[in-house]
């Protein structure tokens, strides 16, 4: 495991266009799974499978 192939709180907001409060409020909510290590850490597929369900069909 490399922490560099992780993406931080930061990182998944500005990707989403959300707050990094907002972020952390749904990693609290277990809806964006992550990891923490010393802070809070995304890995790219789970935020791809975070959008995923947000998707409409």
């Amino acid at each position: 495991m490399e922490i560099k192939n992780y993406l931080t709180v930061k990182q998944v907001a500005e990707q989403l266009g959300l707050s990094e409060y907002r972020i952390r409020e749904l990693i609290r909510e277990k809806q964006i799974r992550a990891t923490k290590i010393g802070q809070w850490r995304i890995k790219p597929s789970d935020l791809k499978g975070f959008i995923k369900t947000r998707t409409n069909k």
